[in-house]
């Protein structure tokens, strides 16, 4: 729990406080004066004035931050004063100063998928298991063993990059034409026909309902005790489990339960060893377990996916960081249109409970993972911001469009409805979001 709220805390302290040093730089480029700029809320903890007269401060509360501006000089202030208020300012500063906190999102964005192209990550190559009869792969052609090479004259180096690739034709159907390399060298290619599906995190997977699944590989021997009845049968470090018993093409997990099926009993177990195929009879041993006697062979098994390092140079992934920020940011808007017609569900609208949440998992699991969270809250946070919804800086530029249209600013009335209507679309939208929080959390 501890870990969970650090992660949250200082992701949110990252890059809130990233866009309101957006706001800043811009204010500051622009010649607005910049009264206090605050790392966290509440009470001021310490501070201190630089020579432009800007205040930094520390507060309380480090879930962010904010940039406070001279909106309006005071009564018979002077003209440097006049000049240095943003309201003063002409409409396309006040238009780079607002849009400056949400595009500084995106650019963060970029620059930490580029430092994970340039980190490096370790991920599942892709590899295809068969596919179920029926599904979309199945009826593509697509069959165990199969090496995804590319996604309509798209490179693929791994698995999570698939899933990446088709997830936005998932949702929205359509056909993806996809290179493979089969299992016996061939270079082929597949043409995968999707129909829309309905993306909901509580259902299936809707890679899997299409028929693709990462291979998992067959278990192998990753060592055996000498003294063992695996070993005192022939088996040997290295040996790849063919079959158990009567089950052929065991996973790990299934091979352990037909050994414990049989204590005392002979069982034939099929081995690939250095490419050629050996028959051996075992007799696992028996021993006590919680629900009864159980059998054991003493090997310890395997399950090693092939695995591919995903790694760019600078400039590619600088190149990369940029061209992904724009896809999530297509997709995000994609992904909200698709809400408002009813083909994406309302429960991916996500909370700050899931999102502390995903912040200590993916904080647990490594530096990339935490790092690629990062990058994709950043990239939420700026579309958030940018939509024409009034109180978010969106709402303020739309209004800055509508000044430039009308040659003049909107009347003072249509703020204070539009405040009330976004107070009210807020709300909406955060009731909706710790709701389906909740809900996740009780389910």
């Amino acid at each position: 729990m501890l870990l969970t709220l650090l992660a949250f805390a200082v992701a949110l302290g990252i890059l809130i406080t990233f866009h309101e040093l957006g706001h800043y730089w811009a204010a500051r480029w622009c010649g607005v004066r910049v009264e206090r700029f605050s790392v966290g809320f509440g009470k001021v903890l310490a501070h201190r004035r630089d020579r432009h007269g800007t205040e930094w401060a520390l507060s309380a509360i480090p879930l962010g931050g904010y940039v406070k501006m001279l909106d309006e000089p005071p009564a018979g202030a002077s003209n440097e004063e006049i000049a240095e208020s943003f309201n003063h300012k002409s409409v396309w500063q006040r238009i780079v100063i607002v849009a400056a906190g949400p595009v500084a999102n995106l650019v963060l964005a970029a620059l930490l998928y580029a430092a994970l192209g340039m980190m490096g990550t370790r991920e599942p190559e892709a590899y295809v298991a068969q596919p179920q009869a029926g599904t979309a792969a199945a009826m593509a052609g697509f069959s165990a063993g199969d090496r995804i090479r590319s996604i309509d004259g798209r490179q693929v180096d791994s698995w999570n990059e698939v899933r990446w690739h088709l997830l936005d034709r998932l949702s929205a159907g359509g056909e993806a034409y996809i290179q493979v390399q089969s299992g016996d060298g061939r270079q082929l290619e597949r043409r995968l026909e999707l129909q829309p599906a309905t993306i909901d995190p509580d259902a299936e997977d809707p890679l899997r309902q299409a028929g693709l699944s990462l291979l998992i590989p067959a278990p192998g021997i990753r060592q055996a005790d000498p003294g063992g009845a695996g070993a005192q049968a022939g088996l040997q470090a290295g040996d790849i489990l063919v079959a158990v018993g009567s089950i052929e093409r065991p996973s790990a997990r299934q091979a352990v339960e037909e050994i414990s099926r049989h204590p005392e009993q002979s069982l034939e177990v099929r081995v690939l060893r250095n490419g050629a195929e050996h028959r051996l009879q075992v007799t696992p041993r028996a021993h006590q377990g919680e629900n009864g006697t159980i059998g054991r062979i003493g090997v310890m098994l395997t399950t090693d996916f092939p695995m591919v390092d995903v790694r760019y140079g600078p400039l590619e992934s600088l190149h990369r960081g940029i061209v992904r920020t724009g896809e999530t940011v297509v997709f995000s808007l994609k992904m909200m249109g698709r809400m408002v017609t009813g083909d994406v569900s309302l429960r991916n609208i996500s909370g700050p409970v899931t999102i502390a949440d995903y912040a200590g998992q993916t904080a647990r699991v490594g530096l990339a993972a935490y790092v690629g969270f990062l990058a994709l809250i950043s990239v939420s946070i700026g579309v958030l911001n940018l939509l024409p919804i009034p109180m978010l800086d969106g709402g303020h530029l739309m209004y800055y469009l509508l000044e430039i249209l009308r040659g003049k600013p909107v009347p003072d009335a249509w703020m204070e409805y539009g405040q009330r209507l976004g107070i009210v679309l807020l709300a909406g939208l955060m009731g909706l979001a710790f709701f389906n929080d909740f809900s996740r959390l009780f389910s």
